[in-house]
């Protein structure tokens, strides 16, 4: 049990240590995250489309 409670506190001392992102970071994380996400579907998507006519076009 002794090693558990050294444990715990040992957590705790290190979740101290933690750098937490600001609002600010955590927002502008989540723009580039969603703006590459949009950017890649817009390219699969023409890509798809290509390769789809491509095929009708063949058969």
């Amino acid at each position: 049990m002794r090693k558990f409670i050294q444990f715990i506190k040992e957590c705790i001392t290190e979740m101290k240590k933690v750098v937490w992102p600001t609002r600010t970071d955590i927002v502008s994380s989540v723009k580039v995250v969603f703006v590459s996400t949009a950017i890649i579907a817009v390219i699969l998507g023409v890509v798809d489309f290509l390769f789809a006519s491509a095929i009708m076009k063949i058969f």
